[in-house]
């Protein structure tokens, strides 16, 4: 079964924005099904996870979203990028998949029942998870794999502090940093340091009752994902030539990179920022991470295809549990 650029067959039900704002926001209604090019994938969803990324997109709360996205409204209406399903439909060009095929990776707006991707940023779904946990991957974990193996250059036997390690990044930061061999320590709030036990953390830190200053341990690597503490504090618990990895700034983003890029100049320490980016070769570890129980993605709940606005609200907080999931029927 193929699809070319003229194809459209259908409808679909999806989750559109004509507007930036809070959740309120979106609202599912019937479209048409995505055109199918020759070199594209056609997925009928199954399972989306939500990411920072759909937040920032959905409110428009940094300017950069409006000079790349629309001044007055998106672009691209549908939300969501990380998806698992089943192919539905191949371009005439696509040679990995077929029909029926289970999958999991990124495309165009997973909020809604079909979605469409390129070959490259989809891999096969482990047969040993659900949709669910396959969706709640590949965002976050690109995130984690690029941000400490490439960038951080983490290296077994080696200490990890993981500032901001109760959420969808954070909970499979820890299980990539154990699979590359190293020590974990995991900075979150209370309620979730069991959790953090339980997928792997050799120690855990509540931050509501200890300041991880005061520790005297020092860390080969920082991965920083709450960005909640000065520059300065971070350092003083790195080692000499230790590396710190911005990898999300809640306030005051573009501010912080800069002083980060600005600072690491004048400091034998290695200052980084980074952004993800999609990668099929990346897709493939994560993929064996999964089959070998190295990565046991941590979920906050599922949501249905109808709560999407609550599971966007829900990341909004900043309380959820690992990732957030939707189930789509």
């Amino acid at each position: 079964m193929s699809a070319t650029a003229s194809h459209r067959e259908g409808t679909m039900k999806a989750f559109v924005q004509d507007r930036y704002g809070p959740p309120e926001v979106l609202h599912l209604r019937e479209i048409e099904k995505p055109v199918l090019p020759d070199d594209r994938v056609l997925v009928k969803v199954r399972a989306a996870s939500v990411n920072a990324f759909d937040w920032h997109m959905m409110s428009a709360d940094f300017f950069v979203v409006r000079l790349s996205e629309g001044l007055r409204r998106p672009k691209t209406p549908i939300r969501g990028a990380d998806v698992a399903g089943t192919v539905e439909a191949i371009g005439k060009n696509v040679t990995r998949f077929k029909p029926g095929d289970e999958v999991f990776g990124q495309g165009r707006g997973s909020f809604a029942e079909y979605t469409t991707s390129g070959e490259t940023g989809l891999a096969p779904k482990p047969r040993n998870v659900s949709f669910e946990q396959a969706a709640a991957v590949p965002g976050a974990g690109y995130t984690a794999l690029q941000g400490l193996r490439n960038k951080a250059q983490l290296r077994p036997g080696q200490r990890v502090l993981i500032y901001g390690a109760g959420g969808g990044v954070g909970t499979l930061a820890v299980q990539v940093a154990k699979a590359l061999g190293a020590h974990v320590t995991a900075v979150s709030s209370p309620e979730n340091l069991e959790m953090l036990r339980s997928i792997g953390a050799d120690e855990v830190i509540d931050y509501t009752r200890e300041d991880f200053v005061d520790r005297g341990e020092r860390y080969d690597v920082f991965f920083d994902i709450g960005a909640n503490r000065s520059l300065s504090a971070c350092r003083r618990v790195l080692t000499k030539d230790g590396t710190y990895v911005l990898v999300g700034a809640s306030r005051h983003p573009i501010a912080r990179v800069i002083k980060t890029i600005l600072l690491s100049k004048f400091v034998s320490q290695r200052l980084l920022g980074f952004l993800a980016k999609p990668a099929p070769e990346d897709l493939v570890i994560l993929k064996e991470f999964l089959e070998s129980g190295k990565l046991a993605p941590a979920l906050d709940g599922k949501y249905s295809f109808e709560q999407v606005p609550d599971a966007v609200r829900r990341l909004g907080t900043g309380k959820a549990r690992g990732k957030i999931v939707i189930s789509v029927p």
